[in-house]
């Protein structure tokens, strides 16, 4: 394992058997068990600060920027990735091609366990992603999406929305 690039804020915590490389980890953010994340050296991926990673996920920013925000709830068993294709196969590359891009996670979002983040996907601020769901394009501040390929479901009310900004 190649262990370069990385900046840890304070009072980061990460679990022994996860694997972190070329990041840049905010204030207080906690990553655990069996926990994969990566970038490159040409794309740091970060995390903000407070933000939490659960068990089993895989956080691939390798292939183009990889942002997530602050405050951001990450459930187990999530998988997002800026790159994917048949990368073993070159005759398949010549049929499907390789999807690489850049991914955003806004601030304050949740994403439930077992769900995919794909390559050129932006979450705003505040959204809610159902659990088993599989994201494939983006979603604007405080949309609530589930699926396989998700939709929208709903959105905020304006009465959640003020109680998210109560404490501001």
């Amino acid at each position: 394992m190649q262990i370069s690039n990385i900046q840890l804020g304070k009072n980061v915590k990460v679990e022994i058997d996860s694997n972190i490389n070329n990041i840049k980890i905010g204030d207080n953010t906690r990553i655990a068990n069996r926990v994969k994340i990566f970038g490159s050296e040409e794309n740091i991926l970060e995390i903000g600060m407070n933000s939490y990673v659960g068990m089993n996920s895989l956080i691939e920013g390798f292939n183009a920027k990889l942002i997530i925000g602050d405050h951001v709830s990450i459930a187990p068993n999530v998988n997002i990735i800026t790159g994917s294709g048949p990368n073993a196969s070159p005759a398949m590359q010549k049929v499907f091609g390789t999807l690489r891009g850049p991914i955003s996670i806004g601030d304050h979002t949740w994403i439930g366990g077992n769900s995919t983040i794909m390559p050129n996907v932006v979450l705003g601020k505040y959204c809610v992603v159902a659990a088993n769901s599989f994201v494939n394009k983006s979603f604007p501040d405080y949309s609530i999406l589930g699926g396989t390929p998700a939709k929208l479901i709903r959105t905020l009310t304006p009465s959640e929305i003020e109680i998210l900004h109560s404490n501001d």
